[in-house]
């Protein structure tokens, strides 16, 4: 049972608790009506990224889909919020990459996904054998990661909003979805 394509999406809801919310979330980012089972971060060789438009139509209303989910959620007002996925493509697509879940409170969109994108090279380069200060900056880490000619891909997918009334929950969502075929 090795997934042959993923997708990514993210979302937001809101509403009066926080299960609500989490809902409204999942809805947001069209997977709903899927039961949802998480999973480790390990994005398998050969696995064909595709559109969220293309992976939605693939799954039928209550499938079990794996996901790699990052969530988060508050009802503090003005509190922002965020979730984000990492994700790091090997240049042999042979070997597996990883992806990583990162959420977070005061970080935005950038922020969240710049961090979440660094630990899933993190993982992959020390997988792969690539020698690099792990204290050093992202940037920095990213430029040995690319001269490196090992890592073809990384990226985010982050998903942040603030609180906007108190006692009303908010929750952000990031999610790659796998498709089983």
């Amino acid at each position: 049972m090795i997934p042959k394509k993923v997708f990514f999406t993210k979302g937001v809801g809101r509403a009066k608790t926080e299960l609500q919310s989490f809902e409204e979330a999942l809805r947001d980012a069209g997977i709903a009506h899927f039961n949802l089972v998480n999973v480790s971060s390990i994005l398998p060789p050969n696995c064909e990224e595709i559109s969220r438009e293309e992976g939605l139509k693939l799954l039928k209303p209550g499938q079990i889909v794996f996901t790699v989910l990052a969530r988060n959620c508050s009802n503090e007002k003005n509190r922002l919020i965020s979730a984000s996925i990492g994700v790091a493509k090997p240049r042999d697509n042979h070997c597996y990459g990883y992806l990583s879940e990162h959420h977070c409170f005061g970080k935005d969109n950038h922020e969240t996904g710049e961090f979440a994108e660094d630990l899933a090279a993190t993982m992959l380069a020390s997988t792969l054998g690539i020698e690099f200060d792990v204290e050093a900056n992202y940037d920095t880490k990213k430029e040995i990661f690319i001269m490196s000619n090992k890592i073809v891909e990384t990226k985010n997918i982050s998903m942040s909003a603030v609180v906007e009334k108190e006692g009303v929950y908010t929750t952000v969502i990031s999610a790659a979805v796998f498709i089983i075929e």
